[in-house]
């Protein structure tokens, strides 16, 4: 799946990107000036640090109050579209390696004939592969952030975080190339340094939030949990399969780790009185332990060790804006919140470093394109536009979930119900309901009908192709890499004729968003897929534009031209496992992995007006 060699022979691994711009000269003291600043470590921040990597011509640097890297996070649940995340990053087969995969989920309840016990109620196969490719892992938030550093370090910007630097505060001022003042703390004391813009990553006690003057909207509900990571020896039967249970005594969601032997519990700590004041939290291990035992009747567990434990109250809560423009004036945005720094709640959905990470997706090309000339600065305020709508819809399920994972038995009056409900919502846990509406960067569905299986403003579904130039079987949508540029799949007629006439005219509409000095296909990644059988198709007999000429050589790229099957090899056709229109379309995907505008071939004009609303001319 990689390319390299076109820029000269390479023996050390591929994936070390050489370094370009600000990664050739990175100063090892943060600079007095910078493009763009990061504030936090988690999710959002080491994955917008990543893509950021990708912008050397971007001074970006990511401060962390920490001395160091995360050694145990508290997050652990990799929904689908984050791994799918994850391969546009570089490091999906790594990390699924190491991940516990999450195969089923099992549900507990009552036993009939004595409800001090429990028994399992339904055997459920888990949501993923009904749905992608991907699937459903649990592995420590601190690994995630690892890669993550990896791929920010080995990106063309070689970004690496500031340790040992606190965020105090921010102004922003109306006027100058680097508005954004920002007081910070390090090693040597107090110090101001000044960006052109400021993304808040720093959790939901965040300090930018504060300082913008943004306010978590929601509250907390009268529930407490109990959470700890352990290791055991028990004879629950179920101990390495996922489970919900709900018991006379109180429900447990237990999540199986990655190692083979660590398991995640969340146990229910029951109603918090009104007066309660927090106490709940000082609960002992032990107690939580012991109403593990409880729940679990006739079972029991054995805790041999406790990697991490605490204890929360339910809260939801959404920001009322997740950048720093309050006074409706149309300002460009110059700060802007992620994670849970605007959106916070339950753990018990597996949503939250998930949702956090596709914040920082969405923010990091939209900064990129901005700093680069590529786009107007009036993108950044789809960034506010999109994802909050999306909070509240993580909000709205989670607090659905969780009050169910928290009824009592006698609240219940269909054993199957919670696995059904599980099972029927599978879309959005997995990360793929987001669907962003018509914006500069979205078009209209006007032409949805050619192709009913990429929903506009939904992300692209990958399937299987043939590469005409080997034979060889890819998934369509993996060799989409997170560097930034747009993806253009343009999908034949039945005889090639239109595809061809398509590439005709489209290769100048992509010629002026383009840099003269750039390679021809830096902005736009155009693919052809065709209908006829790789065997009858001729690599070299392809419109020049799927055989760009890259690189200081002028190499030509053989990677553009594709078929759709089936083959010996694989059993998919793409025009109806996508149910595509026959008189070939044109799909035209955004940097994160959206879909953005569906045309018909002879359209090209249409694809112009549409690009020119979200690219500046060269």
């Amino acid at each position: 799946m990689m390319q390299f060699h076109h820029h000269g022979y390479v023996s050390q691994d591929p994936r070390v990107l050489p370094a370009e711009g600000i990664g050739s000269d990175r100063s090892v003291d943060l600079p007095d000036e910078i493009d763009v600043l990061i504030v936090g470590s988690g999710p959002a921040g080491m994955l917008l640090a990543a893509q950021m990597s990708q912008y050397p011509g971007v001074n970006t640097r990511i401060i962390e109050k920490r001395e160091g890297r995360l050694v145990l996070g508290q997050a652990d649940g990799i929904q689908p579209r984050s791994v799918e995340t994850f391969q546009a990053f570089g490091f999906a087969p790594r990390i699924i390696a190491e991940a516990y995969n999450i195969g089923w989920m099992n549900f507990w309840g009552p036993d009939p004939d004595n409800v001090n016990n429990i028994i399992r109620t339904a055997r459920t196969a888990d949501y993923a592969y009904d749905i992608c490719e991907f699937p459903h892992l649990i592995v420590n938030q601190a690994r995630v952030l690892d890669y993550f550093a990896e791929a920010a370090l080995n990106g063309p910007g070689r970004i690496v975080p500031d340790y040992g630097v606190e965020f105090l505060g921010l102004t922003v001022h109306d006027e100058g190339e680097y508005p954004v003042e920002v007081r910070v703390r390090d090693s040597s004391g107090e110090r101001t340094v000044r960006a052109k813009y400021v993304a808040g990553c720093d959790g939901a006690r965040s300090g930018v939030r504060e300082a913008i003057g943004r306010k978590h909207v929601g509250g907390k509900s009268a529930h407490a949990w109990g959470v700890m990571d352990v290791l055991v020896n028990t004879d629950f039967p179920d101990w390495r399969t996922k489970c919900a249970i709900n018991a006379e005594a109180g429900n447990i969601l237990h999540i199986p780790r990655e190692g083979g032997y660590l398991s995640r519990m969340y146990i229910d700590l029951g109603a918090v009185a009104d007066d309660d004041d927090h106490r709940v939290r000082q609960t002992p291990i032990e107690e939580i332990i012991r109403r593990a035992n409880e729940i679990m009747h006739p079972y029991s567990i054995d805790v041999k060790n406790v990697a991490w434990h605490s204890v929360y109250e339910v809260g939801h809560r959404v920001t009322d804006g997740f950048d720093d423009v309050i006074d409706g004036s149309g300002r460009t945005p110059r700060v802007f919140l992620t994670g849970d720094a605007c959106h916070t709640h339950s753990a018990k959905a597996g949503q939250g470093m998930n949702v956090s990470m596709q914040d920082g997706f969405n923010l990091g090309w939209k900064l990129g394109s901005v700093l680069t000339g590529r786009s107007s600065e009036a993108l950044l305020a789809t960034y506010g536009a999109e994802r909050k709508p999306v909070a509240q819809q993580l909000i709205d399920f989670d607090r659905e979930w969780s009050s169910l994972m928290a009824r009592k038995p006698e609240e219940i009056s269909d054993p199957q119900e919670l696995a059904t409900y599980y099972l029927a919502t599978a879309e959005f846990p997995s990360g793929f309901m987001t669907q962003y509406t018509s914006s500069m960067i979205t078009g209209t569905d006007a032409h949805q009908a050619l192709a009913v299986g990429f929903p506009l403003g939904k992300r692209f579904k990958s399937a299987e192709v043939i590469r005409i130039c080997d034979g060889n079987v890819i998934h369509l949508g993996h060799h989409a890499k997170a560097d930034g540029r747009w993806r253009v799949y343009a999908f034949g007629d039945r005889d090639g004729s239109a595809l061809d006439a398509w590439a005709a005219r489209a290769a100048d509409v992509f010629a002026r968003f383009t840099p003269a000095d750039a390679d021809v296909d830096a902005v736009f990644d155009v693919k052809a897929i065709y209908q006829q059988p790789f065997e009858e198709c001729e690599v070299t007999s392809v419109p020049e534009l799927f055989q760009p000429k890259t690189g200081p050589f002028g190499l030509t790229d053989w990677e553009k031209a594709y078929s759709a099957g089936p083959s010996k090899w694989t059993e998919t056709d793409i025009f109806e496992a996508r149910e595509l229109s026959r008189d070939g379309v044109v799909i035209v995907v955004r940097p994160d992995q959206y879909v953005a505008g569906i045309f018909p071939l002879d359209a090209v004009d249409e694809l112009g007006d549409f690009l020119a609303s979200a690219l500046l001319p060269a």
